[in-house]
């Protein structure tokens, strides 16, 4: 089955398009990723979250190794057709450093930076370090 706006969208020079997910319910930024044609029509027929993953060069089912799935509610293009959007329901964590969203380090007016984040699961029970 092929999804004729996946033709109309601006993939970078390496095939991948960043992609950016939230929360859906709170609009929480969870995290940033990237998406190949595949992955995104993978994402597409499954309704759950599969990128590109740059460094293993491989299709990454979100959730495969820690359980922690993006089911996709809705999914959005920018002006330029060259970022994706995707609103999840958010399965457990997001980040594999345990917090809910990737985006826990607050950056403070001083300078400092500090985890302001919500930590849902200890990395080391799940991922063999």
């Amino acid at each position: 089955m092929g999804y004729p706006f996946i033709d109309t969208l601006k993939f970078d020079d390496k095939g991948l398009i960043p992609t950016v997910c939230v929360d859906y319910k709170t609009g929480e930024v969870l995290m940033v990723a990237y998406m190949n044609k595949d992955s995104l029509e993978e994402t597409m027929k499954k309704r759950i979250c599969t990128f590109w993953s740059r460094s293993r060069q491989e299709l990454w089912l979100k959730g495969a190794t820690s359980g922690h799935t993006q089911e996709v509610v809705e999914i959005r293009t920018d002006c330029d057709n060259d970022t994706l959007v995707i609103k999840v329901k958010q399965n457990g964590a997001a980040c594999h450093m345990g917090y809910y969203s990737c985006f826990y380090k607050l950056i403070k007016e001083d300078g400092e930076l500090v985890e302001d984040g919500k930590k849902v699961f200890n990395p080391e029970n799940i991922y063999k370090q």
